[in-house]
């Protein structure tokens, strides 16, 4: 394994699990202590990890940005995206809108609309439509308090029952090849399930996404009918997309 690669290794696995022993590391690359090293100081070097007692921990500003960050960031496009998943969302429908920063905004476009049933694993969802005439749903499980979030382990089985018709899914990376992609293992095992078990699953997801394949794969583009991005995507992707089964749109 090159030394680029070796240190991509490194960075994935402590995107999964946050601390990292210098003998855990040893033994799932294979190399030497002194190879984990040079390695180790290099990553240290560019602020990408940091050096704790027998091992390393990422770096506080690497990997995912907060869930505060991400809020604000892009927020204009992350709107329009929203906007646009909403004219899917139908009176009577029973759909899942999952957690994460652009998925959130679609609780603001869809409060008007009539005997809606919401399922959710987001917090901000359902404090947005509290309020409202919607029936709300949200899923059992361990508080992700950095992601305001539940993520769902075995209760997220009992959803079979449920007729989901539409599930809004995020992600953090998207790629033709690999398709969607999430930095933590926790979320990604929730929208694996949701993928699997709504008729139609659109991902909402800014043009920053595209190009990126990150640390856990949700699902491949064939298990994914429409993703809806702004208008700052790369062309190359539209022509990638036309050879894809998945639907690409623009929200503008």
């Amino acid at each position: 394994m090159l030394p680029l690669e070796r240190q991509k290794k490194i960075l994935d696995l402590l995107t999964v699990k946050k601390v990292l022993k210098i003998t855990e590391l040893t033994e799932e690359l294979g190399i030497s202590v002194d190879t984990l090293r040079r390695d180790i100081n290099l990553l240290a070097s560019a602020g990408k990890i940091e050096k704790i007692y027998g091992g390393i921990k990422l770096a506080d500003r690497f990997g995912e940005s907060s869930m505060d960050e991400r809020m604000v960031n892009h927020l204009e496009e992350k709107e329009r995206i929203a906007r646009k998943c909403s004219e899917w969302i139908q009176d009577g429908d029973c759909i899942y809108i999952d957690s994460g920063s652009t998925t959130y905004q679609i609780a603001k476009y869809i409060k008007d609309k009539k005997n809606l049933t919401v399922i959710t694993c987001s917090v901000p969802v359902i404090q947005e439509l509290m309020d409202t005439d919607a029936e709300l749903i949200i899923i059992g499980g361990k508080i992700r308090k950095e992601e305001q979030s539940v993520v769902a382990f075995d209760y997220i089985f009992n959803f079979h029952e449920l007729n989901v018709r539409k599930a809004f899914i995020c992600c953090s990376g998207i790629t033709v090849e690999r398709g969607i992609s999430d930095y933590n293992l926790e979320e990604a095992v929730t929208r694996k399930k949701m993928i699997e078990l709504s008729k139609e699953v659109i991902v909402a997801a800014d043009s920053t996404k595209f190009g990126k394949d990150v640390t856990v794969a949700i699902a491949p583009l064939e298990r994914i009918d429409t993703i809806v991005t702004d208008a700052h995507v790369d062309r190359s992707f539209l022509t990638k997309f036309k050879k894809t089964g998945t639907n690409l749109v623009i929200a503008d």
